[in-house]
């Protein structure tokens, strides 16, 4: 296969085949973002990338899962998804799922017919992240969006049919804000009713505008203890009305959650506050990682 650049791709797709649609991120502006710092933004010619699915089809057997790179390859014009999914559905009719990352912004740009479209065509998820549920949090970071138009593009992806994989990241807010962060955060997962909810937990990358923050004392880091404590708030005010499927489980968080909120969510906060209560409980930071 050829990739430009390093290649990220959500946990869930760590056996998916990984096709480049697009090079780097559009927006490339989020201060905690290190991966595509070193990438000038373009969108692949369609061409290249029917050449790589053909190589991949000569190179693997079988190709259960299809995930098109790199940050945002949902910014891509229709005709131009429709026919890269048509490829895909000739060469790999095996292929159960493909998924995309992709920003608030491409998803209101897109029409609820065009999300359709691309439902109906075989995109079964669309990964977003929304980082965090406040205002303020969101211009700090500057991610480029709004509360509002994080929870409406969520919900323009669930209409469709696709579902939506949204990320948060706990310690985003540093010692300052992170009881606003958990409480807006809870209410943004409340409101959005997303199929699933990702919890990552901050790292530093000296590459990413924040590590300077960081070092300047402008922002100032939680302790494991404080992410813990921070999670709990977030899970209290989290109230989806469908279910949710809930995870923390990523290298980079100190307590492992997984369940399904609603149903789930008493057996979570149990969980979080044994761990406030026995510090032990939480990964060492040897053992922390992206």
């Amino acid at each position: 296969m050829r990739y430009e650049g390093d290649i990220y791709r959500p946990p869930s797709e760590a056996y998916s085949l990984l096709i480049q649609v697009t090079i780097g991120c559009s927006h490339n502006k989020c201060t905690f973002c290190s991966m595509f710092k070193d990438k000038k933004f373009r969108v692949r010619n369609v061409d290249e990338v029917m050449e790589d699915l053909e190589m991949a089809r000569k190179t693997y057997r079988r190709v259960d899962r299809i995930f098109l790179c790199d940050g945002d390859a949902l910014c891509l014009a229709n005709y131009k998804l429709v026919a890269i999914l048509d490829k895909i559905k000739e060469l790999f009719p095996e292929c159960q799922r493909v998924s995309v990352y992709g920003s608030a912004k491409d998803v209101l740009r897109k029409t609820p017919e065009e999300l359709k479209e691309l439902y109906d065509k075989g995109i079964e998820m669309i990964y977003l992240g929304a980082e965090s549920g406040s205002a303020k949090v969101l211009e700090a970071i500057n991610k480029g969006v709004t509360p509002e138009q994080l929870i409406e593009a969520v919900h323009k992806i669930e209409a469709s049919g696709i579902k939506a994989s949204v990320t948060f990241i706990s310690g985003l807010a540093g010692k300052a804000g992170w009881q606003e962060h958990a409480v807006e955060t809870g209410k943004m997962i409340t409101e959005m009713n997303a199929s699933y909810v990702s919890l990552l937990t901050l790292m530093l990358d000296p590459r990413a505008p924040i590590t300077e923050q960081i070092r300047s004392g402008e922002l100032e880091l939680l302790s494991g203890e404080e992410v813990v404590a921070e999670t709990y708030l977030m899970l209290k005010n989290a109230n989806p009305t469908k279910p949710c499927v809930f995870r923390s489980n990523h290298a980079s968080n100190y307590v492992s959650l997984r369940g399904d909120l609603p149903r789930d969510k008493e057996l979570m906060l149990s969980k979080l506050k044994l761990a406030m209560e026995n510090t032990g409980m939480l990964k060492d930071e040897r053992f922390r990682a992206l």
